[in-house]
């Protein structure tokens, strides 16, 4: 059987790695889930659309679809330290290109610019993952996971707040005005409105900049997975990544988790507004759904190995998802916005949990599998605009029907997150029986 084991790193301390990669998981967390606060601004500023709106989330994971093979090969090419860098300078790229898409108020040229962002964090993503997965023992993949995953919400909730202050204050006052005023009124309001991002942009790409200078001297050890090959007679030899059934059940169960996640953090803001709180209240929304996976990213620090096992993690997660999507639809107003926020609890150890359950006994292969578990990121990509579909065109059939649009905006919103329990239900069975699916080949 082929086994998990660490190239060069006995007597290595492993608390200063951990350390830089934590940061990078704040960095790609602070990026990424900004797009709660964005999603509502750009419906706002370019007039959207709620299935338009939502390709600001299909704009940054889609990238990772693109790029995730290619960013293995650069990997391999230029190695992990100056792949991060690189990374850290393509996402201050991707965050410069926020200038002249607020200059012009062109909707394309903002989903560039999260797009070219999107491509800088697959090459960290490709990178970090894997390498945090095997610094350690595999059996503790998941804490160490953990740990990152903590790192990533804490600062998606600082991202969440910060440029939900910056993007959304006012919008209210705006949007009510657009409707009485005339159309130069109008734009000069928005172009107003767009220039706030400004001032955030810019600095972030300052930062990320310095950042991928600085990454190029951290004392990051070589860490490889090595295969120790064990064939027994009659058993045939896996050759190619094809051979693994649980590799590609682990692809499909990232897909729809990260699907839902995106779901749970980015919909909410928007969600909260549909249901008629103001955008001042709607902007912390996103900041509970994280703040409940930093809590359960803890709790599973403490917990996995010692006391519960990472399938028994994924289990309780892919349960609870079922659970609390099921209540949202059941339920109204703060009720349903707070299950939303809950399913941070659901969400928070599938990503930690799956990774090493899907790479255990990859042994060579580990590299190619990594990148196309990063690939399956892209669910971020699909799953929230079918969600944005669903409460278009629920809204549209609930407005012919004679029901003020308010209403059905708010009916169609809380209506279309049944699309989350298939999603969860995959997630089980893959925490049942999926990643035991090890080989299509047995012994003789």
């Amino acid at each position: 059987m082929a086994q998990i084991s660490n190239v060069k790193k006995e007597h290595q301390n492993t608390l200063i790695p951990i350390i830089i990669i934590a940061g990078l998981f704040f960095i790609f967390g602070f990026v990424t889930w900004i797009n709660g606060a964005l999603i509502p601004f750009m419906k706002t500023i370019n007039e959207l659309t709620d299935a338009q709106s939502y390709l600001v989330a299909s704009a940054s994971y889609i990238s990772f679809v693109v790029m995730a093979l290619p960013a293995s090969y650069i990997l391999n090419k230029i190695g992990y330290r100056k792949g991060m860098s690189l990374g850290l300078i393509i996402m201050g790229i991707g965050a410069l290109v926020f200038i002249p898409a607020a200059e012009a108020r062109t909707y394309w040229v903002f989903l560039s610019g999260i797009f070219i962002q999107g491509v800088g964090m697959t090459l960290l993503q490709t990178a970090a993952n894997p390498y945090i997965t095997i610094l350690g023992p595999i059996e503790s993949g998941a804490r160490r996971i953990a740990i990152m995953g903590i790192a990533n919400k804490v600062a998606g909730a600082l991202g969440s707040l910060i440029f939900g202050a910056l993007l959304l204050s006012g919008i209210d006052d705006v949007k009510d005005k657009l409707g009485t005023v005339s159309v130069e009124e109008k734009s000069q309001l928005l172009d107003n409105m767009a220039n706030s991002v400004f001032t955030p942009y810019i600095t972030m790409a300052i930062v990320l900049f310095i950042l991928g200078v600085l990454i190029r001297k951290a004392p990051l050890p070589h860490v490889e997975a090595a295969v120790v090959e064990d064939s027994s007679e009659g058993e045939k030899t896996k050759k190619n990544i094809f051979q693994f059934p649980h590799l590609w059940l682990g692809v499909l169960t990232l897909f729809v988790y990260v699907g839902a996640e995106v779901i749970a953090g980015d919909t909410i803001i928007a969600y909260g507004i549909s249901l008629g709180f103001s955008a001042e209240d709607a902007k912390f929304f996103t900041t509970f759904t994280l703040m409940a996976m930093v809590a359960t990213y803890a709790l599973g620090v403490f917990l996995i190995p010692k006391y519960i096992k990472q399938g028994t993690a994924l289990k309780l997660s892919a349960l609870l998802g079922i659970i609390f999507s099921s209540c949202i639809l059941l339920t109204t107003g703060f009720t349903s916005i707070l299950f939303v926020a809950a399913l941070g609890v659901a969400n928070a150890l599938v990503w930690p949990a799956v990774w090493p359950l899907t790479l255990e006994g990859l042994g060579k292969h580990t590299k190619t599998a990594s990148a196309l578990l990063i690939m399956a990121i892209s669910g971020g990509a699909i799953i929230p605009p079918l969600y944005g579909k669903l409460v278009d065109s629920n809204k549209h059939e609930l407005i012919a029907n004679g029901i003020k649009e308010a209403e059905a905006l708010s009916t169609a919103a809380t209506s279309s997150y049944w699309i989350l329990i298939p999603c969860y239900a995959i997630i089980l069975f893959f925490a049942i029986w999926g990643h035991k699916y090890k080989s299509w080949f047995k012994k003789n």
